[in-house]
């Protein structure tokens, strides 16, 4: 059989070509000129994306990414430098390739020859050609996220460039493009009721299935309501309001759907021993082997030996030269389920660590943000760290310094029996779907529904949650807060509540700027404000004696500033009408003779 030519045209577009020789299957993986003769051969394939399709790899000094340092893109999280996007500083000359395409015509090539293998139908082709479905289906919407309208391809393409020259489609149909294939995916994959196999399974393509399907329905409904009237429009505007709107609770619906069937399969639970000091919520992050745990369900295991990660490592100093922000801090509901703000809260700041105090605040606070006198390394180590103050002055060292006065804990292996003090030793999971991310579809995407009818079905599906973290059950009238200040007062009730109980369970897991995308939240939430830390001057932490001779960064009002205000004296300075979106290569738009327009903001 003759090889075919498999150069995708998006590769092609990019330059990408001299990866590539025209004539060559994909190397490395194939074994023969007809490939895919056996289930093996396939299984080896398709594991090269099990490194390349998940979140969070480690944990670099700054906030530099992975699985417990993306946040700092937010404002959760803050690196000692503004964040680039945040501050609108993205240049058009640093737009990145679409480089999943290579990713996707890989996979393309295997589910356009996978019918070769004689065991095609088995449980186990079936199994391998649904995990190739979700795989395509995950690239793209990885990229979707960053660029928005994509040329859609699902077949090898001849290098021709006339062939190869395709149109960016609508959002509205790459989003239904990638429904399909993670449906194609469901039907295909086995029924897991643990994660112990680390591979994909029905449920994950179901969470993945609410997760795309919220976040387009609330991309469109909240850019649309913001955007109808403006000439930059990052929604779906080939849709009349009426077909848009049709889309959005088509969407919604197939969210909440999706969430029933994981709910109904009674396979998964919210991991809560009963007991609080156990700290169940903060074990779930540091845990190094979740097979057995019954909220997870799908992660990377790292042994520290052959594969690692350096999370602990830049971490259990209570260092990691980032800073939790007090945007979030100041987010966690008090212990009987009020909002804090005012002088309430300021009463809270003013003797530190009041406000992180179980007694005082939602514990989930207090196992993400370290509370004094929790010991961040093993007893073993002769003298474990055990935070007092925040690390303000550092240690000497590149990732010893905090930045804010709120120490991450979250994600800290704390009794870690490894090499904590080298790279790429530790063992914090990496986690990829958990229970929790689909009781937070389900309920968000009830109360966008509608939160007033679904009201007591948003209470029911939260409850584990805050069993867990023994709180109040959702009561969405003493939770709303309509304080001035607050970013969110204008929302109605049920998705105020929802939207907090999100960021709070999902605190620094490297979710929260996707958030802020899809509900077109910059505005609120973003610009002109800036990262700021614990209150310094005028509270206990001015006096101690670990700080004296020290110099901060402070506002005017004595709170701590990550980042120094000369740069960013305006505070984040995003563009609402262009960095939504991320830029697409100028070299691709000219290659493309006009078929691929620059997206919106970005000119041309």
């Amino acid at each position: 059989m003759k090889k075919i030519n498999i150069l995708l045209a998006m590769a092609f577009s990019f330059g990408l070509a001299g990866c590539y020789d025209l004539d060559k299957m994909p190397e490395g993986v194939l074994s023969t000129a007809e490939p895919f003769q056996s289930v093996g051969e396939i299984r080896n394939y398709v594991d090269r994306y099990y490194e390349s399709g998940l979140i969070g790899q480690g944990f670099m000094a700054g906030g530099g990414g992975g699985m417990a340092g993306q946040d700092y893109d937010s404002d959760n999280m803050s690196s000692p430098a503004a964040n680039t996007r945040l501050m609108g500083q993205t240049a058009l000359s640093s737009a990145g390739s679409l480089s999943n395409y290579t990713y996707i015509r890989d996979i393309n090539y295997l589910l356009n020859n996978i019918d070769n293998c004689p065991d095609k139908g088995d449980v186990e082709f079936n199994h391998l050609k649904g995990e190739a479905y979700y795989f395509r289906a995950w690239y793209y919407y990885r990229m979707f996220i960053n660029y928005g309208e994509l040329a859609w391809v699902d077949k090898p393409l001849d290098p021709d460039l006339s062939i190869m020259m395709l149109p960016r489609e609508s959002r509205t149909f790459i989003v239904d493009k990638i429904l399909e294939d993670l449906g194609n995916a469901r039907d295909l994959m086995k029924e897991q009721s643990n994660s112990a196999s680390m591979r994909l399974h029905k449920d994950v393509a179901r969470a993945l299935i609410s997760e795309v399907a919220l976040f387009e329905a609330t991309w469109e409904r909240y850019h649309y309501e913001k955007e109808k009237n403006k000439p930059e429009k990052f929604y779906d505007y080939t849709l009349s309001e009426s077909d848009l709107n049709a889309k959005i609770e088509s969407y919604l619906a197939t969210a909440i759907e999706a969430c029933k069937q994981v709910e109904a399969r009674g396979v998964w639970k919210i991991y809560d021993t009963g007991d609080l000091a156990n700290e169940d919520y903060r074990k779930l992050f540091e845990t190094e082997d979740l097979t057995t745990n019954p909220e997870i369900l799908w992660f990377k295991m790292f042994d520290g030996d052959k594969v690692g990660n350096s999370v602990t490592r830049y971490l259990n100093t209570g260092g990691g030269n980032i800073g939790i922000c007090a945007s979030l801090v100041d987010d966690y509901l008090s212990r009987d389920g009020k909002p804090l703000y005012g002088t309430d809260l300021l009463n809270l700041k003013k003797n530190y660590p009041d406000e992180l105090d179980p007694k005082n605040r939602d514990p989930r606070l207090a196992q993400t943000v370290a509370f004094p006198g929790q010991r961040m390394q093993p007893e073993r180590a002769g003298k474990p760290y055990t935070m007092t103050w925040p690390n303000l002055a550092g240690d000497g060292t590149a990732f010893g310094t905090n930045l804010t006065g709120y120490v991450m804990l979250k994600h800290v292996q704390i009794d870690f029996e490894g090499d904590y003090l080298s790279e790429y030793k530790g063992t914090t999971p990496a986690i990829q779907f958990r229970y929790a991310d689909i009781l937070l579809n389900y309920a968000e995407a009830l109360a966008e529904q509608n939160g007033a009818a679904n009201a007591s079905e948003i209470i029911r599906v939260l409850q584990p949650l805050r069993d867990r973290a023994d709180m109040p059950a959702v009561d969405f009238d003493r939770e709303y807060n309509t304080d001035a200040s607050y970013p969110f007062k204008d929302l109605n009730k049920y998705v105020q509540a929802v939207r907090r109980e999100r960021r709070v369970e999902t605190a620094l897991e490297g979710k929260r700027l996707k958030d802020i995308l899809r509900w077109a939240a910059a505005e609120e939430l973003i610009i002109g404000k800036r990262p700021m830390g614990a209150l310094f001057k005028g509270s206990n932490l001015e006096g101690q004696k670990e700080y004296a001779g020290l110099k901060l960064n402070l506002d005017e009002n004595g709170y701590i500033l990550p980042v120094p205000p000369a740069s960013m004296p305006q505070g984040w300075q995003f563009k609402a009408n262009r960095d939504y979106l991320l830029p697409i290569q100028e070299r691709m738009l000219n290659l493309m003779d006009g078929l691929w327009k620059q997206n919106p903001g970005w000119g041309n």
